[in-house]
């Protein structure tokens, strides 16, 4: 049972990285792909697109700090709370990076045609980091208290 704990702990602490990378990479696929279009149909702007659609990136970086803020020598009595803060801040960095980089793509296709609106395209993005730094930050509380 210990061996399983300390699997779950190690899990734990490289999660908010591994599972914000792999959003992040979605993400900015996502809108990656939203820019290349926007090219094809734009005379400029270009910048912008491929800016917007790089968004998403951020949330590996939140996913880098929680995963070394959480690093300590992994032990039975703290397994469960490093995997529990960890997983489930993964999860929370990953999904959020996946639906900014909707959000982004949306943003972009926007610009595209009326680039005058920037900023009021990219809000719904800028409230879905809202939530993915509400995430790191009370992560990194729980985690100072481990």
């Amino acid at each position: 049972m210990t061996e399983v704990l300390l699997v779950l702990g190690w899990i734990g602490l490289f999660a908010p990285l591994a599972l914000a990378g792999i959003g992040s990479v979605i993400g900015c696929a996502t809108a990656g792909q939203a820019a290349i279009g926007a090219m094809l149909e734009s005379d400029g702007g270009y910048g912008r697109f491929v800016g917007v659609s790089a968004l998403p990136s951020s949330q590996s970086i939140y996913g880098i700090v929680a995963m070394l803020t959480l690093a300590r020598p992994v032990t039975a009595a703290n397994a469960p709370a490093l995997f529990a803060i960890g997983t489930l801040t993964g999860l929370a960095l990953f999904l959020s990076a996946v639906r900014q980089g909707e959000a982004c793509a949306s943003a972009i296709t926007v610009i595209r045609d009326k680039p005058e609106v920037l900023g009021l395209a990219l809000a719904p993005a800028a409230i879905i980091e809202g939530f993915a730094v509400f995430v790191f930050v009370f992560a990194l509380y729980l985690a100072g208290t481990l």
